[in-house]
């Protein structure tokens, strides 16, 4: 049910922003970008600052190898960092390279009831295809909001499409990036155990990100969209030329306004989802602390008086009772 609400749901946006665009695309071409972007701010910003304010008064990383200790045993410094370095390269790995995932392993039951583990690289793989494809279609967009492009963007554009197929030209992060998430959305629906877990918020996002980027392709190499009413359009809402993008937007195909608008819907959803990992990735103390809790005292600084009612005035409360009761006491 999951996923056919949520399948629906992308295909009901998709359509409202095409048919939208066909009436006028003021209100979905000027107006929802910027709200759309205000809300994805500010929402990011609310939910960044609330994970920065959850105490940590303990270090409670999580360790996959030896802790510093005496001189002669060998340390992992960056499976069980005792420094600030260590932590640096451990988060650089986690970040870039998804550590922790490539250490994930799934279990299977070979003939005879035999129990065995294994790597699961393929869900490293595609993990890792997906969020360095997104990375670089985003940073290749930037193009489109900058007069004169720098050339860096302009670098990543050629390398990205070093292929040099079609016209215009096939980029290899737009065709890994599809099969990437087509691969992570087939795994979630025929993996039993991974399937039972999923909700309509793991399902949504995977959808919604396959539409906009199947929309994206068709508008490059199908349709041929107006790329430069479209960058009078991202120039004029970049700078705040009001005037140059409400004249730019009459002028664009309704299949770039569902495009735009499945973008919108993505910016208000990601700080309400799971996605805002993104930045909570770098505030998880299980990664971002040292491991030295053997070395270091770590006092707790929320250490307040308590209150406390010693049995000395527990007896002293109940003596008369405790006595009819037949209880031992200590004073008479």
């Amino acid at each position: 049910m999951s996923v056919l609400v949520s399948l629906a749901a992308v295909v009901v946006l998709f359509l409202v922003g095409f048919f939208a665009g066909q009436t006028g695309g003021v209100v979905f071409g000027v107006v929802l970008p910027y709200a759309a972007m205000a809300v994805f701010l500010v929402g990011l910003v609310y939910r960044v600052w609330g994970y920065a304010r959850v105490p940590v008064p303990f270090r409670i990383t999580t360790t996959c190898g030896q802790q510093k200790s005496l001189p002669w045993i060998k340390n992992s410094e960056l499976d069980c960092p005792s420094g600030k370095m260590g932590v640096v390269g451990r988060m650089i790995l986690e970040i870039a390279c998804f550590r922790s995932l490539l250490r994930n392993t799934k279990t299977k039951l070979a003939q005879g009831g035999r129990l065995f583990y294994e790597t699961d690289l393929a869900l490293w793989a595609g993990a890792m295809a997906f969020h360095w494809c997104l990375v670089v279609v985003v940073l290749r967009h930037l193009r489109l909001v900058f007069q004169p492009v720098p050339s860096c963007l302009t670098f990543l554009q050629e390398a990205d499409g070093f292929l040099e197929i079609g016209v215009p030209v096939f980029y290899v992060s737009s065709i890994v990036f599809l099969v990437a998430l087509a691969y992570l959305l087939v795994r979630r629906l025929t993996n039993a155990q991974v399937r039972y877990i999923s909700l309509l918020d793991d399902y949504f996002p995977l959808f919604l990100l396959l539409a906009i980027g199947l929309s994206g392709f068709w508008l490059r190499h199908v349709d041929k969209a107006d790329i430069v009413g479209i960058k009078t359009l991202a120039v004029g809402l970049a700078s705040f030329s009001f005037g140059e993008a409400i004249e730019a937007s009459a002028t664009v195909a309704p299949l770039f306004y569902g495009h735009l608008f499945l973008v919108c819907v993505l910016l208000v959803y990601f700080p309400f989802s799971k996605l805002t990992h993104m930045a909570g990735a770098f505030l998880s103390p299980t990664r971002n602390l040292a491991n030295n809790n053997r070395r270091v005292r770590h006092v707790n600084p929320w250490d307040y008086p308590v209150k406390t009612h010693p049995y000395e005035e527990y007896e002293d409360e109940w003596r008369d009772k405790m006595k009819g009761a037949g209880v031992p006491v200590d004073k008479e």
